[in-house]
């Protein structure tokens, strides 16, 4: 409407932004600025721009992903979501580059542009934007839009609005028909990780993990509208070539809605999201990151722990809440991110150390390593059987990949049932519940003892996850309900990840060795080197060595014993004002008494006094946790300082190294 003499001007073509009439069209008034809308009588119709790219199936060698801006109207807005395939249906348009021109620094110039005499040469561009050069740009004005793959949340609706009888609608009788067959398979479990990995040999755990990871649990909100997640997030632990990134690749490609990315290469706005300048607007928007275009789906990241530590804090939210908060540029968002993480990680030496924990042999702090549901350790070992099963595997897979790749379901059914279970919502029973709360019980006592040292503290989590672990089985079956059996195999699965791998034995006969070459010597100084007697001792000796053989629990749980009595020893010892310490006599003696019971022969009680005495070597000269110490006492009359120092080394008094904290 003009605001110089009222008059309604009608059909005001809109050239990719918000026009005014170039003039009035009333001939008698001569307006070219002041004109207002009229809302009333004015149609809208709803825009939006997205921007597609390549996939890396599609990129050509040597480049990288190209990218095109859609233009959706009317009733195809909002219908595409970040991280799906599509096909869009329209047509190729060229749209000029009104961005740049609204730039602070250019200026329109209306003014006369020829010289007075000449004829005028007219305006070049569009209207109101005076005489500038015009770039422009390629856009594609959509019509239609259609899945690519109607899996994984890229439906028509979402994911969380489908049932399992919609999903049948959407079927033929064929597929629907073979859904139902697999179902009942009683091997399914067993049958689905070989389709899912036919190429990669055993491992055959973190094919069941990542199998239920595929499934997931169920997401459920409190009454105080707390969201509990139900996606399962895996990592997998190992020495090199132990097909840690086969595993990523193969869950990338089996999922459509499935992001690849790499720890050491990506950002916290990379993996969460980032906010950027728009070109045309210049407001601050939001520019998805790995973790919202993974949305409802799986984010595989390798080489998780060559991540930055500020990068890894910036997922903490993403993997626990399932949403990113972001507060810059004055945007304040709350964004969902509700993905699975699949991350593969190496061990800090190259190796895994099975001397150590979990948490010693990978550099992730513990708030991350309580966010992961399972943890899997893959070592490098020489096995004759297993190394010749993997070799004939890659063997086959070069030959002749095709008859290499045993399947009893194709690619397409398992991902068509995947998508039709991960319907299903099962609620726990009663008898679940039970024992989930007794399984739980275990892990905590376990994890209080110093022999079942657990990779990390067991809390909640661990048990949130043997939740979604069980929720995933009865998934897997179809099943409405949690029973006792998918507890139990969520808790074997659990466990395999939780307790600490198995630490080598303590080998106790290296100072008897020491011992027995250091007499051997002495023997042939002295001309004394008889062969029967070096024959009856090596038979000795090499009897021995079975018995001085402890396990790693069995070793460290005497250390803490023979510890805690020292140091109650020398805390008494410090209350009456007596000399501080045990003898190494005493606590062999301690010792002996509190395994009286278990002794029945004088052979056992030999082997154990030759234990204890073992043992405590190895904890005073190889360990260093106790000091030997040597009294300055006065001589007694009638004794040589030569006997007496002797039995000063022979029982030196022991104390605690005062450093040392039992763990």
């Amino acid at each position: 409407m003009c605001l110089d003499c009222q008059t309604e001007i009608r059909n005001v073509e809109q050239q990719f932004k918000f026009t005014n009439p170039s003039i009035c069209r009333n001939p008698v008034c001569s307006n070219r600025r002041r004109f207002m809308l009229d809302v009333e009588k004015s149609l809208f119709v709803d825009f939006q721009k997205v921007r597609i790219q390549e996939t890396q199936s599609e990129l050509p060698r040597g480049c990288i992903p190209r990218s095109v801006e859609i233009i959706l109207r009317s009733e195809i807005v909002e219908t595409v979501q970040a991280g799906d395939r599509y096909d869009f249906t329209g047509t190729l348009i060229v749209v000029p580059d009104v961005g740049v021109l609204n730039m602070p620094g250019a200026k329109a110039d209306y003014g006369s542009r020829h010289k007075p005499g000449e004829a005028p040469e007219g305006l070049t561009g569009l209207k109101a934007l005076g005489m500038r050069e015009l770039n422009y740009r390629m856009a594609f004005l959509a019509c239609s839009v259609q899945a690519t793959t109607a899996r994984f949340g890229g439906m028509t609706l979402p994911m969380s609005e489908v049932t399992a009888e919609d999903m049948k609608k959407q079927m033929t009788d064929a597929e629907w028909n073979k859904v139902y067959e697999m179902s009942k398979d009683r091997n399914l479990y067993y049958n689905l990780i070989n389709c899912l990995f036919p190429s990669i040999y055993g491992n055959d755990e973190v094919k069941r993990g990542i199998l239920l990871q595929l499934f997931g649990g169920v997401a459920k909100t409190t009454h105080e509208r707390t969201s509990l997640r139900g996606d399962i997030n895996v990592c997998i632990v190992g020495d090199p070539s132990t097909a840690k990134s086969q595993f990523l690749k193969q869950v990338a490609d089996f999922s459509p809605r499935a992001v690849y990315t790499s720890g050491k290469a990506s950002s916290a706005a990379g993996l969460t999201a980032a906010v950027v300048r728009d070109e045309e607007s210049f407001d601050f928007v939001i520019e998805a990151g790995a973790l919202m275009l993974a949305d409802n789906g799986i984010c595989c990241i390798d080489e998780f722990d060559k991540m930055d530590p500020r990068d890894q804090v910036a997922i903490h939210e993403a993997m626990e809440q399932q949403t990113i908060s972001l507060a810059k540029a004055g945007v304040r968002a709350t964004l969902n991110a509700r993905t699975s993480i699949l991350a593969a990680a190496n061990p800090i030496n190259g190796r895994y150390d099975r001397s150590k924990s979990l948490q010693q042999n990978i550099q992730l702090s513990a708030p991350i390593m309580s966010r992961f549901d399972l943890f899997f350790v893959l070592v490098d070992e020489c096995n004759e059987v297993v190394d010749y099963a993997i070799a004939r595997k890659i063997v086959d897979l070069h030959s002749n990949i095709e008859d290499a790749m045993e399947r009893i379901y194709s690619r397409e059914e398992v991902l068509r049932y995947v998508t039709f279970a991960r319907q299903f919502k099962p609620f726990i029973s009663p008898e679940a519940s039970k024992l989930l709360v007794e399984n739980y019980g275990h892990l905590r006592q376990r994890d209080t003892g110093t022999a079942g040292r657990s990779t990390w503290r067991i809390t909640v989590r661990q048990l949130e996850s043997m939740i979604r672990l069980s929720e995933a089985m009865a998934k897997l079956e179809c099943m409405n309900e949690v029973q006792e059996r998918h507890v139990r195999e969520a808790f074997r699965l659990l466990n395999k990840s939780i307790i600490r791998i198995e630490q080598p034995d303590i080998h106790l006969e290296e100072e008897e060795e020491e011992t027995f070459a250091g007499d051997i010597e002495m023997r042939e100084i002295n001309g004394e080197n008889n062969q029967e007697n070096f024959d009856f001792n090596h038979q000795e000796q090499s009897g021995l060595k079975k018995k001085l053989t402890l396990s790693f629990e069995d070793y460290k749980n005497l250390s803490t014993m023979l510890v805690l009595q020292m140091r109650n020893e020398e805390a008494r010892c410090e209350t009456e004002g007596s000399d501080t310490g045990m003898k190494r006599s005493d606590v062999i003696t301690w010792y002996l008494e509190q395994v009286a019971d278990q002794i029945e022969s004088e052979d056992e009680l030999i082997s154990r006094k030759t234990l204890i005495e073992k043992v405590l070597d190895r904890l005073i000269y190889h360990d260093q946790l106790i000091i030997p110490l040597k009294t300055t006492e006065l001589r007694q009359p009638g004794r040589s300082p030569r006997s007496t120092e002797e039995e000063e080394e022979d029982d030196p008094l022991l104390v605690v190294h005062p450093n040392y904290i039992i763990e």
